[in-house]
């Protein structure tokens, strides 16, 4: 490719807001070609890459809007520090059947119980749709 298509197809890319594209076609491109794929695939692993950059990006700004203090997950979490928590009522909250049913969920407790990372599957909704905020009890009021 001479440089003038390539600075057209980047000026394109930029106007058309195609960053991954962008970014990713002359490396796809090369890829395809030792692969021996056509323009179809070579242009379906472009769009793809992007969708997947643009989800990405989605749930970091939804995740930023939620004000999550921290993306914690409960894979991370050890029960056994915590007795007293219930963990098949933690693991059903963890499926998030609550915001389908438009319901709220207060989580209350001392520092270090684990409350952040309870928040965490709520975060992996985000990449849902509806937006989700979590609240602290002192934005709250007293």
């Amino acid at each position: 490719m001479t440089d003038t298509p390539k600075l057209l197809l980047a000026h394109h890319l930029k106007t058309l807001k195609l960053p991954t594209v962008l970014r990713e076609f002359d490396k796809v491109a090369r890829q395809c070609a030792a692969e021996g794929l056509d323009h179809v695939q070579f242009l379906a692993r472009l769009v793809e890459l992007e969708l997947i950059d643009r989800e990405r990006r989605m749930i970091e700004r939804r995740i930023k809007a939620a004000k999550f203090p921290a993306v914690k997950s409960l894979d991370s979490f050890d029960f056994k520090v915590i007795p007293s928590l219930n963990k098949m009522q933690v693991l059903e909250l963890a499926r998030c059947e609550w915001i389908d049913r438009r319901e709220n969920v207060i989580a209350l407790g001392p520092s270090g119980t684990g409350k952040t990372h309870g928040a965490g599957p709520g975060a992996g909704r985000l990449s849902e749709g509806p937006r989700r905020r979590l609240h602290h009890r002192r934005h709250l009021g007293p």
